[in-house]
């Protein structure tokens, strides 16, 4: 450690601390967990010249504001929206210094739903199984970040990055369309095709555990209403629909095992979009193989 720190005067509706994730547990029943934006998180390890193991404050709706204990480099990536340091606004996948005693304050996002504030160095929290990340599932890893909270600042790596700005897309603030693979659980349901011709609408009660949509509820077959399936291994990106008919979109911190029909599960590429949704944002779903083959 360096001595440099990161004061949390608040924290908004949540700020965790996630890193590249915490991988190979699976087998023991420890989920993935790390940063719901994969992209969005690796983007800012890049710019700063950080592994994809440095830890992050992944900012969930903004209302983060921090102050520097010693003058560190940051960077903003994920969904955007306000930022200022000392009043002066900054820009979003570009590093920026924040001088000592110099406070960051993150507003309501104005595209998407996550922020990514990174640091050069990381921050350098005792890992828990390899990992910085918090799983809000398990509990494993840091708890929530809290205001008063001290974040001690890791050692700057030696290399620097080769640019310093990130011409990246920013999260798009109307309708989605998901990309979708059949999932092994699709003959559970009247109609799979359903999922892709039904509007959803993303619902407040997301989180970091999945994404609820809400919409017309998908049927099941009969002689699948009333049976029980056996709890199979869940993913990232698996569509799960419980009694209600409504499908859930895993995230990182989802159950590691499950025993509702998986009725697709999203293409990789596209959970970063899924986690950048917010409540009342619209959904549709394409698939992108044949459902029987």
């Amino acid at each position: 450690m360096t001595g440099r720190r990161l004061r949390i005067l608040a924290t908004g509706p949540q700020a965790t601390l996630q890193d590249g994730g915490r991988r190979g547990h699976m087998a023991v029943g420890v989920g993935r967990a790390g940063a719901a934006d994969t992209a969005a998180y690796a983007l800012g390890a890049r710019l700063l010249g950080n592994s994809t193991r440095s830890a992050a404050i992944e900012v969930t709706f903004g209302g983060l504001h921090v102050r520097a204990e010693g003058e560190v480099l940051v960077c903003l990536t994920g969904a955007v929206g306000p930022a200022t340091v000392d009043g002066v606004a900054v820009g979003y996948a570009a590093p920026f210094p924040l001088p000592d005693g110099a406070e960051l304050v993150l507003g309501p996002p104005t595209a998407g739903l996550r922020t990514y504030l990174s640091v050069r160095g990381g921050f350098a929290v005792e890992p828990v199984l390899g990992s910085r990340s918090l799983d809000t599932m398990s509990g494993l890893g840091p708890p929530p970040l809290r205001a008063g909270d001290v974040l001690p600042i890791g050692r700057a790596p030696r290399r620097w990055p080769h640019v310093d700005l990130a011409p990246v897309a920013v999260p798009t603030t109307g309708a989605v369309v998901v990309r979708v693979s059949p999932g092994p659980r699709r003959d559970c349901f009247e109609d799979p095709a359903a999922l892709a011709t039904t509007p959803w609408t993303v619902s407040d009660r997301s989180d970091r555990r999945g994404v609820r949509l809400l919409g017309e509820p998908l049927v099941r077959r009969p002689e699948a209403r009333n049976r029980e399936l056996p709890s199979e291994g869940m993913v990232r990106g698996a569509i799960q629909v419980p009694p209600n008919g409504e499908p859930v979109i895993f995230l990182n911190d989802h159950p590691v095992t499950g025993g509702y029909p998986v009725i697709g599960v999203v293409e990789s590429v596209d959970v970063d979009l899924v986690a950048q949704l917010v409540p009342g944002q619209p959904v549709t779903f394409r698939w992108v193989r044949a459902l029987w083959s």
